[in-house]
């Protein structure tokens, strides 16, 4: 429903983006990831054709963006960085000129009207001046907008910031809820969001794609996947001087003074061998957990390859 052919954009000198390549197909939330500046936000102005491209194209269930752009946004709900709306409108009737301006009359206008009131929650804030409204309640009237025509594809870049946590668990809930009949990509910071809601995550950096895969995927590329965390109760260094002797084991991190952690050869799961090690050696140990990856892990290794765990102060056996 999304795809996306050597797409690039150039601001003078400077690539915001670079010839990336990808598709998203019905039922797929796509999470975007990446540092400021890393071009998020210009790919998605792009697909949902409020930037002109410098080379390649989108197309959006089978409409070019640029040959196409009227058909294209007929099939897009777009909640843009900072969901701009006018201050002295409000909300009912910012939503009613986005219907008429999406061709909603009579029945079917009223029925999308409550729906995306319903699905963003606005119905205590209706008739209050945009300008008067709380970050989270405007991000909320964007959203609506977005929502309001029932929409193929959904583009949002950044759709709980400003929310409270109660907030954003609703509309985590709300795209969870919409996925199976959408294509949709959300743009965020918040990997704990990637997490709850998306299917497939992509790590952009200086406009480039440098992974893509399910949250599953990723976690599994983490420094500490499948790493042994284990809690002794006495001779912590002679335990870890003999788990470093087993070919399986790649590292022994001391984390304190009775804890260590056991990183594994190619991320495999070693808990068994491990265990049957400290067994055989009479090492008492009474805590024992398998690590399953981190994605901000596996974020700040992909986006600053030069930090590793070991600068948060990890000391190694």
């Amino acid at each position: 429903m999304i795809e996306v052919d050597h797409l690039t954009k150039k601001f003078g000198s400077f690539t915001a983006v670079d010839d990336l390549v990808f598709t998203v197909k019905k039922g797929e939330v796509l999470g975007f990831l990446g540092p400021n500046g890393a071009g998020k936000s210009t790919t998605m102005k792009m697909i949902a054709g409020f930037l002109t491209p410098t080379s390649g194209s989108a197309r959006i269930c089978g409409f070019d963006v640029g040959q196409n752009p009227i058909a294209v946004k007929e099939k897009i709900g777009y909640l843009p960085e900072g969901a701009p709306a006018w201050a002295d409108m409000s909300p009912i009737g910012f939503l009613n000129f986005i219907a008429s301006i999406r061709g909603l009359t009579g029945k079917a206008r009223t029925i999308a009207l409550g729906a995306a009131i319903e699905k963003a929650q606005l119905s205590q804030v209706l008739h209050q001046p945009i300008d008067t409204l709380s970050k989270g309640f405007k991000r909320r009237v964007g959203l609506a907008q977005a929502l309001l025509h029932d929409p193929e594809v959904l583009i949002m870049d950044e759709p709980t910031d400003g929310l409270d946590p109660n907030q954003k668990h609703d509309i985590r809930k709300l795209i969870a809820d919409m996925a199976g009949e959408k294509a949709i990509i959300v743009s965020t910071h918040i990997l704990e969001e990637v997490e709850a809601v998306c299917t497939r995550a992509m790590i952009i950096a200086d406009g480039k794609i440098l992974a893509d895969g399910t949250p599953a995927q990723l976690e599994a590329r983490a420094v500490n996947h499948n790493a042994v965390r284990i809690h002794l109760n006495d001779r912590t260094d002679d335990a870890a001087k003999s788990l470093l002797k087993l070919t399986q084991v790649d590292d022994v991190i001391k984390l304190g003074d009775y804890d260590i952690l056991v990183r594994p050869e190619g991320r495999l799961n070693i808990s068994s061998i491990v265990a049957a090690d400290l067994r055989a050696n009479n090492f008492d140990f009474d805590e024992m957990h398998v690590e399953q990856g981190r994605l901000d892990d596996v974020f700040r290794a992909i986006t600053k390859p030069n930090v590793t765990l070991n600068d948060a102060g990890e000391n190694h056996a």
